[in-house]
């Protein structure tokens, strides 16, 4: 079984690089919440950091009687072919989880890259 080198993690979820041997694949993230996991790259994990922003501002509770107990709303993801059902609070997981991800990615490159002294 090949290893893993852990990125970030939330209640929600997990991303991780696969790892062969001691290197690092770090390529593409591998994004897990719930029964789903989706193997992307920055550029396609920008694309759903940017649905799911576009989602949140859609799907606002604001004049709906049910306060964030709705059942489910789709969540579009950067395979055109598959949508995720999900709640307000799952949504706001995988956001963070997304942009924790992101935010761990372009650092870990500026430190191993540019910002290396």
């Amino acid at each position: 079984m090949r290893q893993i080198a852990p990125l970030y993690f939330n209640d929600h979820g997990t991303a991780f690089y696969w790892k062969k041997g001691d290197e690092i694949l770090s390529e593409k993230v591998q994004i897990v919440f719930k029964e789903t996991g989706f193997h992307l790259d920055e550029s396609e994990l920008e694309t759903f950091a940017n649905l799911i922003d576009e989602s949140c501002r859609k799907n606002t509770c604001d004049g709906c009687g049910m306060r964030h107990e709705c059942m489910r709303f789709l969540l579009k993801t950067p395979v055109s072919q598959i949508d995720l059902a999900v709640s307000k609070s799952e949504l706001d997981g995988i956001k963070d989880l997304v942009q924790g991800t992101l935010f761990r990615m372009r650092l870990l490159k500026f430190t191993s890259g540019i910002g290396r002294n």
